[in-house]
Formats: structure tokens, sequence, C-alpha cells
């Protein structure tokens, strides 16, 4: 129950929240860094469980009975055996977790206030105008936020395959 309770709120869109949302972060003094990194934490979380419990369903069980076979404890089959495993999926959830959270612009947008803790994003937004555009600063920094997920990609792309098709055959 509780699985689908979590996987329920992969449902609902930002932008139904966003209002009550902006309450509740003032309210509370959220609306910061901190905050912000709190809030992309629980958003994330629906997909990074479901994508856990997909992988985690596919791992043979007879690995685990080997294991306590051998006379592994619960917390030493998990962390021994079963983690390790999870290798590709971490990867994959990390870099999905890094791109969604990088390439964001409206959750800065309408929760940070403060014009010295915006993100690079918001930042880039200063570059267009009402009646003009600065076409030269607008790309450079574009081609600056770029570069840090093209990184990631380029150095983690084993990853991000093997953990895509992981579950795809049987």
């Amino acid at each position: 129950m509780m699985y689908y309770y979590f996987i329920s709120a992969m449902f609902i869109p930002f932008n139904v929240i966003m209002l009550p949302l902006v309450k509740e972060v003032s309210a509370f003094y959220m609306d910061n860094i901190l905050g912000i990194t709190f809030l992309y934490i629980v958003f994330g979380l629906p997909q990074s469980i479901f994508l856990y419990s997909g992988f985690v369903k596919g791992i043979p069980t007879a690995l685990e009975e080997a294991a306590i076979m051998d006379g592994a404890k619960p917390y030493q089959v998990f962390f021994k055996v079963i983690f390790p495993l999870m290798k590709p999926m971490h990867a994959t959830v990390a870099i999905l977790s890094f791109m969604w959270t990088w390439n964001d612009f409206l959750m800065p947008l309408v929760l940070l206030s403060d014009p010295h803790q915006q993100t690079l994003q918001l930042a880039q937004y200063v570059f267009q105008g009402q009646f003009s555009t600065q076409y030269n600063l607008a790309f450079a920094s574009y081609v600056l936020v770029l570069l840090p997920v093209l990184l990631m990609y380029v150095f983690f792309q084993k990853y991000i395959i093997a953990g895509v098709t992981s579950g795809s055959v049987k």
C-alpha cells in the first residue's frame, strides 16, 4: 500500500500544487536554497522509488537465499549482495535527478524570492527583455549551463544504458 501511495505522487503535476506550495514554503521560511533542495528531494522520491522497486523485483531471489545459506544476516544480504547489484540503477537515478534539478526553471522562479539565490537558469532569464534580447550573452550562458549535464552524460553513459536496459529482457 505504501508503494502505491508514493507512486501516486507521480500523477500530480507541479503546476497543480504550485500556488499552495508557495504559500506553505513562505510560511515555513523555506524560500531559499536549502528549502528548494529539500523540495527537490521530496519531489524526486516517487520516481526514484518506482525505478528502484522495479529493479529490485528483477533480482533473482536465489541470490538472497544463497547468501542466507552462507550465514549472512538480512542487513548483510542487502549491503553485500543486493546493494552492489544495484549500481546501474544508482547511477540512473542520480543522473535523472541531477538533470531534472539542473534544468528546472519553474520551481526556482516561483519559490526563490532573493535575487542573490538565483539558479543559473534564472540568471539566463535576464538576457531577454521585453523589447530586446542579448543573443551573444544568452547563447554563451546556454553553452556554459549545458556543459555540466553534457559532461555527466559522457562520463556515466555506460551506467545510463545499463540502468535503462536492465529490466527490458528476461
